[in-house]
């Protein structure tokens, strides 16, 4: 594998990429939005309604027994800001879909992949670049967004206990494991999808049936059927990890360039 044939299809996606509106506006203003919310909701809570006037009777029940021996304040705290997790484990999955939608489907509007096939670049670099161009800017914003986040919560009325919460492995998890998963899973998904569609808004639409079983987390936490904790986060990594080898092999095997010429129009 030639590390700078791949460098240089990176450099080409960025460039090419990131010219489009709709692409710039998914990659800054979602992930802002994402990292607001929470914190105005910290800040709504703490500003708003004294530590003294939450109780236990405010908690819902499976948040209070995770909560253990913490103020009714600081349980309510955790309580939001876990649904808010999720959110932050969204930015990995929307973010790369954007961006793969219109890098790869995008070949096939400006006919651009035929010269690209022409060039000494294998499969495997090509694949590879593409999925790295879209992966890196979602990870990388995810984890300064999440380092924003952790900066501010002091600002927004949160608890030392909160802040060291935020810090703790679930949330590492969550950012540094999770997500990197999660754009994989993204990535490959619209490398699938593009082998059928030819418009990068159905093939970013079609791939955010990913993000459902997200929702279905978050929805699950707000309905106290559960609470996010390590030994659920664990059996997601290893969801995803399952999920991620399959799409990467069911991608690898409908992208083949001996038939890509005629399949692609």
């Amino acid at each position: 594998m030639n590390l700078n044939r791949i460098r240089t299809i990176i450099d080409k996606e960025w460039e090419e990429v990131f010219k489009n509106k709709m692409v710039i506006i998914t990659v800054a203003i979602m992930p802002v939005v994402f990292t607001l919310l929470p914190l105005g909701m910290i800040y709504g809570i703490s500003a708003g309604t004294p530590a003294g006037d939450i109780g236990t009777a405010d908690v819902p029940l499976e948040m209070l027994r995770a909560c253990g021996d913490i103020t009714g304040l600081e349980c309510m705290q955790r309580y939001l800001i876990n649904q808010f997790l999720l959110l932050f484990m969204m930015m990995p999955l929307i973010i790369p879909s954007a961006i793969a939608a219109y890098s790869i489907v995008g070949e096939k509007t400006t006919r651009s992949l035929e010269p690209l096939l022409a060039t000494p670049i294998t499969t495997t670099e090509l694949l590879t670049g593409k999925a790295l161009a879209a992966a890196v800017p979602a990870i990388a914003i995810t984890i300064a967004c999440f380092a924003i986040f952790v900066l501010l919560l002091p600002v927004a009325g949160a608890t030392p206990g909160l802040v060291r919460y935020v810090l703790e492995p679930l949330w590492l998890v969550a950012i540094l494991v999770v997500g990197p998963l999660m754009a994989i899973a993204s990535v490959n998904m619209a490398v699938i999808v593009s082998s059928r569609v030819n418009d990068p808004r159905v093939a970013e639409q079609v791939t955010a049936v990913l993000v459902v079983p997200v929702l279905g987390l978050m929805f699950g936490q707000i309905a106290g059927l559960f609470i996010l904790n390590m030994r659920l986060m664990m059996i997601t990594v290893l969801a995803i990890a399952a999920v991620d080898v399959i799409l990467i092999r069911t991608g690898a095997r409908l992208f083949r360039r001996e038939t890509i010429l005629t399949r692609w129009k």
